[in-house]
Parts: C-alpha cells; structure tokens; sequence
C-alpha cells in the first residue's frame, strides 16, 4: 500500500511537472506575443514562468531519478569489470541519498523559517514564500527515497555502458 501511494505520489507530480512545462511555453509565447504587438505583458505572467520552472524542475526530478533520466556519465563504470561497477554504483547511490537527505533537511529548515517569519515574495504579486520552498523538503525527500532504490535493490544506476542508449 505505501509503495503505491508512493509511486502514485511521484507520478502525479511528474505529471503537474510536465503540465508546468506546457504552462511555460504557453507564457512565453504569449508574452512575445504582446510585446511584438507593442503591448506589456502582465506581470503575473513572467512571475508564474519563473515558479514555474522552480516546481517544473523540483516535482518533475524524483520521476526522473525512478526512470535514470538524470544525468551521469558511463565512462568510468563502463570500463569496470561487473562488481567492482556494482560496488561504485551503490557508493554513488549512498553519496547521492545523503546529498539529498541533507538538502531536504535544510529546504524543511528553510521552509519552516519563511513560515515563522511570514516571508512573501512581492515582485507581480504577493505569494507566500513558503509555497515556494516546500518543494525543497519534498523534492528532496522523495528523491533520497528513489536514491535508496539504488543502493537496496537489485537496479544499478548505472548500466556499465558508455555512450547514448535512446
């Protein structure tokens, strides 16, 4: 139960990321738009392109830690016989889970610091900060979770083939 809500979690985040990605080409389109028809654009628009691409990238990175759609690089491991490459993609597993649990653990100090201080961002409009950085603890959070797959599991990250498989 608690693996598919999990898995349900980071799906349908993956998917409000993508949906984000077609808000911001909507955005910039249409802010060019206006301006090439000598209108400004609304402020919102160019401020809700910038939160945009910060929940885009934060929702959207645990999806792709799940899919190994983030980016590493082959080379050495490739050139690794199978367990030493086994070895070295646990250790780079463990060393991506303790990144991200400590950047989760500072975006939650973060977090709760803007909601003790009340803290808004008052450029187009007032947005309470702390829609803002609670992306961080859970970004963050789930991506430790997703790391840990790769350090407990049967899946590597890495495949121990050098070059582009697409």
């Amino acid at each position: 139960m608690i693996s598919r809500t999990f898995a349900f979690l980071v799906n349908f985040f993956a998917v409000v990321a993508g949906a984000t990605l077609v808000w911001l080409m909507i955005s910039v389109i249409t802010s060019v738009l206006l301006r090439n028809a000598g209108l400004q654009p609304f402020a919102w628009l160019f401020t809700s392109a910038e939160y945009g691409l910060l929940y885009m990238t934060m929702l959207g990175a645990p999806w792709l830690v799940r899919e190994k759609g983030h980016v590493h690089i082959e080379l050495v491991t490739a050139a690794l016989p199978n367990k030493a490459r086994r070895i070295v993609s646990r250790i780079v597993a463990i060393l991506c889970v303790l990144v991200c649990v400590i950047l989760a653990w500072k975006g939650l100090e973060l977090f709760l610091k803007n909601i003790e201080r009340g803290d808004f961002d008052t450029r187009a409009y007032y947005y309470p900060r702390w829609m803002l950085t609670i992306t961080f603890p859970v970004s963050f959070g789930l991506m430790a979770i997703e790391f840990s797959h790769f350090v407990f599991g049967k899946d590597l990250m890495h495949s121990g083939e050098a070059g582009i498989h697409e």
